[in-house]
């Protein structure tokens, strides 16, 4: 990575602390997420040129409360600290906080005192986010009060000539329209860094680093034609060439006519090593009779491993698996510091080609390990990966299989590609793909009358599903317009023999989930 502009953010397990790295290369400037208790020598080693210390859900009076390598404040380094970082700072520096005796939560309008540094160009008053419960009543030798609010007199402080500052607000968030100013004007003026982090950057350096790792080995990509794995073939192949071979393990379960488009991408376009392995028969079998969600999620995982498995040893020797991981996954698998000191368990261990055991002899190719997805859409379109990837909703690993509920049959498939096939596309013809999370039909275990042609039918019925989001952590239901929700029960119903019925899900996440299984 670009480490003459690398920004790091301590992560004292604010559920922002991945949005505050996003804002920071959304600034062109390159940004990791590390343990709050990594130390100054590893962050000098890595030639950090600022430091964000992120919000957290303690107290400085706890007992045992995270704090940072205690030689950070005198480090020379940059620092700003956000929330409970602000706290923090000001505390450990011979200040005087307060417990709080009421939360100060939501929009507040920020006073400024000072508009040089951290908030230089802006106006006077701007909309904030608040979410605390302490507050700083006393500052530390050399500092000043730069904003405030009427509930917050210390809203944001600043040691210019130390290069600290803090602010009691999320300027991460997008409830402070300008808080991105605020964190330019941290990395740019403050730190003093370039904005050099580019996708095409990013490309050349993953390119060299791809071709001096592989030297003239083969790779095996397990593809699934979403726009990670499409991305990491696209960027793989303009690095080693015929040296990569892919793989797409097709169970029956993909979209209408997906494997066929995955193959003409793979093979026509990118004129790629492609093997496209037909293993519908054997994902059938496995899942007769089989209505549990969880197991059906097993089933299909197990298989997709053993068949991977197999396939992989007609191939020969061939030394790396390359895989579609990306930032987040690397952080929540990943084991770093939490809020009570100990050691964080994991959230969950991704392996993005379908659970791939580690002991496969394989050594790992992750070339998008340090991306979020939004900068994978962007390295996908400058690699020439169509727009119609590039731009894809969310699609489940296991595919169709757990948007049928109850038992998975060729039929019940069959029912729901053309369904889903309808459903997509109405819903880009409205202009409301790109604006939504995700939009996708549901085939039901339920059967219902209805009355076509004055005859009496009894047939199954489709839920659609809409939701909008920024992360898929909380979701709403999306509120697309009644003429689209009719135009795609009308089409459904006329042209699929099965269905006579089409519902709308209105849940929201939480309660429910965005899949129903």
């Amino acid at each position: 990575m670009n480490k003459h502009n690398l920004i790091a953010v301590l992560d004292f397990g604010a559920q922002y602390s991945m949005l505050i790295a996003r804002r920071v290369r959304e600034c062109k400037v390159y940004c990791e997420v590390f343990p709050y208790d990594i130390s100054i020598e590893e962050l000098q080693r890595k030639n950090v040129k600022g430091i964000i210390i992120s919000g957290g859900p303690a107290s400085v009076y706890d007992v045992g409360a995270p704090k940072p390598d205690p030689k950070l404040w005198n480090s020379g380094i940059p620092v700003l600290g956000i929330c409970y970082g602000l706290q923090l700072m000001a505390k450990e520096l011979g200040g005087d906080v307060k417990e709080g005796k009421k939360r100060e939560y939501g929009k507040a309008d920020l006073a400024l005192d000072d508009q040089s540094t951290i908030f230089a160009g802006l106006d006077s008053i701007m909309q904030t986010w608040m979410s605390h419960g302490d507050t700083v009543a006393g500052l530390p030798v050399g500092f000043k009060q730069l904003a405030h609010t009427d509930n917050t007199t210390y809203a944001a402080i600043g040691d210019p000539e130390r290069k600290l500052f803090g602010v009691q607000f999320h300027p991460e968030v997008v409830h402070t329209p300008k808080g991105i100013e605020i964190i330019k004007n941290f990395v740019y003026i403050v730190c003093d860094c370039q904005p050099t982090w580019t996708t095409a950057n990013f490309i050349d350096q993953q390119v060299q680093e791809i071709r001096k790792k592989v030297g003239d080995n083969k790779v095996l990509l397990a593809l699934s034609g979403g726009v990670d794995s499409t991305t990491v073939a696209a960027l793989i192949h303009k690095a080693i060439g015929s040296q990569l071979i892919c793989m797409f393990i097709d169970q029956g379960f993909m979209r209408k006519n997906e494997g066929d488009k995955i193959d003409e991408l793979f093979t026509g376009r990118y004129k790629v090593n492609f093997l496209n392995i037909n293993a519908r028969t054997r994902f059938f079998e496995k899942l007769k009779g089989v209505t549990d969600p969880e197991e059906k999620r097993k089933i299909i995982g197990e298989n997709f491993i053993r068949t991977f498995e197999e396939e992989a040893k007609k191939l020969g020797e061939i030394p790396y698996l390359a895989q579609g991981t990306l930032y987040p996954d690397v952080i929540e698998s990943a084991v770093s510091g939490s809020t009570t000191g100990k050691v964080a368990k994991k959230i969950k261990t991704h392996h993005n080609v379908g659970g791939l055991p580690e002991k496969m002899g394989f050594k790992l190719l992750e070339p998008l390990r340090l991306l979020f997805k939004d900068e994978v859409r962007t390295l996908g379109k400058d690699l020439g990966v169509p727009e119609d990837i590039v731009s894809r909703q969310p699609f489940p690993g296991p595919g169709l299989a757990i948007r049928i509920i109850g038992e998975v049959t060729e039929e019940r498939v069959k029912i729901l590609q053309e369904v889903d096939d309808i459903v997509v596309t109405e819903i880009k013809a409205a202009g409301y793909y790109k604006k939504i999370w995700q939009s996708f039909a549901v085939l039901l275990p339920i059967r219902t009358v209805g009355v076509m042609g004055d005859k009496r039918t009894y047939l199954n019925t489709i839920a659609i599903r809409a939701v909008t989001s920024t992360d898929a952590m909380t979701a709403d239901w999306a509120r697309l317009p009644y003429d689209l929700l009719e135009k795609m029960s009308t089409r459904i119903v006329n042209e699929v023999l099965e269905v006579n019925r089409v519902v709308y899900d209105i849940s929201s996440k939480p309660p429910a989930t965005i899949e129903w299984e």
